[in-house]
């Protein structure tokens, strides 16, 4: 046996051992998200969101938006943020230097006025040029922050940070629309827990296709669009199977940077999101996890499994690779950044399981697909392939995925009842099993080209995602 075909053969050992791993972690994962979800809704009636919505003594929390050029509905949406239903909160809303006429219709609009606001730089930013308030006492809530443009939404939110005045802060963004309650909803796991909570998220919608009306979700519809119905299925996939297993786990090592709450003392004690990053979501909670664990403090990051927000996606080919591609450098970025977690017992759970999971699971997958792929067809060309070997393998991991994926669906109708119709149910059940087929191999080409950038150091380029907006009803 030449040592070609010896390696060929060790693989096809390599990668049905690895093929058994990574099911018996999901199934993990899969059992502890489910006995989370199920203690959420126990727990849900201990302490109802109408006392915190109604009590006297509420934490305060600041909500922290940039904006960019978005002029054609800001006002909209910053009317929707000032909507929440929750007794102590302020609305701050950065102007990351528009060269649209996005602060000039704040002005007019809020009825602002520049103020003298004794601004504090804990974390370092471009030059902040003035803060604005509203004279209309009805918009009181309201901070409007005008800064130079800092090329990244990191720099932008820590302006953003540096102007609250509450211990808690909610980071989003101006386009999304948030559920009148996910302050309260957010702030829940701070007042439940017996250890420091530094951050906690909950689960995002897509936007596309359904319809607002006066900045609050109207009818909730599955997209219509190709790029758009999968990230859906994505989603749904992701937060039910992935966040709450994690939350259960205390491994949260993603609070998506479309909405989340967090610890302001301890975001400012790692100072703050990292500008440079591309996927500074994760890059600031893996900071703050060793931060707390350097510090030998206990803590816990949670997730909510409810929709509290709503957001737009890509829904052409362009600019969805290009989200991935970035999303796909960020975690390399972040990975390579922290190498020391890995395997570290100083981290604890951080070191020895979740960076690891993070390794193997997901940062080496679309690696490892494209490599079982070269060495099954030098097997079909050169050695002779092991047929009923590869069908079995094939059809555990396909038959398993849409295991996973219809259970998520399940649990996500059971919780949510999303759609308004049992044909939209249909079309996203039929979307689950042609995903590995249509999806998938575009998302492993994205994270590819995402670790190839990140290796040969391209210039790093956020670039714009085209919006279309969302639907009012009438």
């Amino acid at each position: 046996m030449t040592t070609l075909e010896s390696i060929v053969k060790g693989s096809e050992l390599f990668f049905g051992c690895y093929s058994i791993f990574y099911i018996l972690v999901y199934i993990i994962l899969a059992i502890s998200s489910f006995n989370e979800i199920k203690k959420y809704y126990i727990g849900k009636y201990f302490l109802k969101k109408d006392v915190i919505i109604k009590s006297n003594n509420a934490i305060g929390v600041s909500i922290v938006a940039p904006a960019f050029n978005e002029g054609m509905t800001i006002i909209s949406n910053v009317k929707s943020l000032l909507s929440q239903e929750y007794p102590k909160f302020e609305v701050v809303i950065v102007n990351d230097g528009s060269t649209d006429d996005t602060l000039e219709k704040l002005i007019s609009e809020f009825e602002l006025v520049k103020v003298d606001f004794f601004y504090i730089e804990k974390i370092k930013t471009e030059p902040v040029r003035g803060h604005y308030r509203s004279t209309n006492p009805i918009y009181n809530k309201l901070l409007i922050v005008d800064k130079e443009n800092g090329k990244s939404k990191a720099d932008a939110s820590n302006a953003g940070i540096n102007s609250t005045k509450y211990s808690l802060f909610i980071c989003t963004d101006v386009d999304c629309i948030l559920r009148r309650d996910t302050t309260a909803m957010l702030v829940k796991p701070f007042l439940e827990s017996d250890k420091k909570v530094i951050a906690a998220g909950a689960a995002l919608r897509i936007s596309n296709s359904c319809t607002f009306k006066e900045g609050m979700l109207y009818k909730s519809h599955y997209p219509n669009t190709f790029f758009a119905g999968f990230q859906e299925l994505e989603y749904i996939r992701s937060f039910i199977f992935g966040r709450m297993a994690w939350s259960k786990l205390n491994g949260l090592l993603l609070v998506s940077g479309g909405l989340g709450i967090f610890d302001k003392d301890t975001v400012i004690a790692v100072g703050g999101y990292w500008n440079k990053s591309l996927g500074e979501d994760i890059e600031l909670i893996t900071r703050m996890r060793k931060y707390m664990h350097e510090q030998k403090k206990e803590f816990e990051i949670k997730y909510i499994p409810e929709s509290l927000c709503w957001t737009e996606v890509p829904d052409d080919k362009e600019v969805f690779l290009r989200q991935r591609v970035r999303w796909a450098r960020g975690l390399i970025q972040t990975l390579f950044l922290h190498r020391k977690l890995f395997f570290n017992p100083k981290y604890k759970n951080t070191g020895m399981i979740v960076f690891p999971y993070y390794v193997f699971c997901e940062f080496i997958v679309p690696v490892l697909e494209v490599i079982g792929l070269v060495f099954i067809l030098l097997n079909i060309f050169f050695f002779g392939i092991n047929v009923p070997f590869l069908v079995i393998i094939s059809i555990s991991v396909y038959c398993f995925y849409i295991l996973i994926t219809l259970s998520s669906i399940f649990l996500d109708q059971m919780i949510h009842k999303q759609y308004s119709s049992l044909k939209e149910v249909g079309r996203l059940i039929i979307m689950v099993f042609i995903e590995p087929f249509v999806y998938h191999p575009l998302n492993v080409y994205a994270s590819l080209k995402g670790y190839a950038h990140f290796l040969l150091k391209k210039e790093k380029k956020w670039g714009e995602m085209s919006r279309k907006g969302f639907k009012t009803a009438n």
